[in-house]
Parts: C-alpha cells; sequence; structure tokens
C-alpha cells in the first residue's frame, strides 16, 4: 500500500468518518456531464465492502456521463455540517436487472417504518426492471471537523500563522 492509500485508509476508518458512512442518508456527487460540464446531485449511498453504492435508473443521464468520465468526487456532511468527509475515485457501473439490495438498503436509512419500507419497496419493483449500481472505490478522502478544529491544511497554517 502507498503512502497516499495508507492516509485515505486511515481517514476512512476514523470513528467519525464510519459514523457518517453509516448514518447519513445523502450525499453530493460531484461528476462531468456529456457536454463537459459540471454536476452535483444530492444521492443516496450505502457504504459497503469498502466502496460508496449509489443506485440509479440505467436510463439516467448520469449513468452515460459516468461511463464516459468515471472520475467523481463525493461529500458527505454530517448534522449541522461541521464534520464533512469527503472523497475522490472512478465509478464503475453495473446494469442488473431488478432492484439492488444497496438501493434499497441506502433508501431504508431515512425510513423508520417497517409499513413504510414495505410500501416503498413495492413501489420501486413496480418501477424499475432495471437498475444501474454505480460503485465508487476511494482513491482520497479526508474528514473534517471544524468543530474540532480538524481543518484542510490551507485553513491550518493560516489559522496558526
Amino acid at each position: 500500500m502507498t503512502a497516499h492509500a495508507d492516509q485515505t485508509a486511515a481517514e476512512l476508518a476514523r470513528p467519525e468518518a464510519q459514523e457518517l458512512l453509516r448514518r447519513e442518508p445523502l450525499a453530493r456527487l460531484a461528476y462531468t456531464g456529456l457536454d463537459g460540464t459540471p454536476r452535483v446531485i444530492p444521492i443516496g449511498f450505502l457504504w459497503t465492502r469498502g466502496r460508496i453504492v449509489v443506485c440509479t435508473s440505467d436510463t439516467a443521464p448520469k449513468v452515460r456521463a459516468l461511463a464516459a468520465r468515471p472520475p467523481v468526487a463525493l461529500t458527505i456532511d454530517g448534522p449541522g455540517a461541521a464534520q464533512t468527509l469527503q472523497l475522490r475515485g472512478d465509478a464503475g457501473i453495473e446494469i442488473v436487472d431488478g432492484i439492488p439490495e444497496e438501493y434499497l438498503a441506502s433508501s431504508f436509512k431515512s425510513m423508520p417504518g417497517e409499513d413504510q419500507r414495505r410500501q416503498f419497496e413495492a413501489s420501486v419493483r413496480s418501477t424499475y426492471e432495471r437498475m444501474a449500481r454505480i460503485s465508487i472505490e476511494p482513491r482520497w478522502a479526508r474528514f473534517y471537523d471544524f468543530g474540532a478544529g480538524r481543518l484542510p491544511g490551507f485553513l491550518t497554517k493560516l489559522v496558526s500563522g
């Protein structure tokens, strides 16, 4: 493992980062559209097997855009945005028949009731024949906690200088 990979793994292993990955229902996904301009979208996600997984319709414009230009960035903000986890990596796309379990699991993060989950799942299963499973392995990650003084390097230099 390189020093860069070690630092990414250490950032992702921080308990606060793990909590954001486990608890937060939305990430902001940045990618480049087919027209060459940037996009940032809120999207549900699941952290599993060392990857961020997002799912969408196989006909969504972002699927074509990510197939052409796989580099992405994500931000996951904690409550009040004092904590944030930023990641970069490349998106891999797999078109799957039916509904990926990751889609349901990520959606269920914000649904506390079992009845609500069952209704949602029935609705989704009747809507989608196929979905795109987009998997992102972090190649770079940083966890910031502005309230605790864990700042980006340039801010740390500014504050201490």
